[in-house]
């Protein structure tokens, strides 16, 4: 079976849920780093998966999709 792709609606909700966890005082320095780390890759998804959505929109414009108004 194929692993759904995580949608960046999915990711950005990761990512704030992360950060909510490192604003605590409990998190351990270890912890800390490893949800840095995470964190990171989440970042990089959402940011490819942005690059990707404008990279169709530049496209769609340039096939004649939105006209110079």
């Amino acid at each position: 079976m194929a692993k759904k792709e995580k949608t960046l609606e999915a990711a950005m909700e990761e990512l704030n849920q992360l950060i909510a966890r490192l604003e605590t005082d409990e998190i351990s320095l270890e912890d800390s780093f490893s949800l840095y780390q995470e964190g990171m890759k989440l970042l990089k998804y959402c940011n490819d998966s942005i690059d990707k959505v404008e990279k169709k929109l530049i496209v769609l414009e340039e096939d004649g999709g939105v006209d110079g108004v």
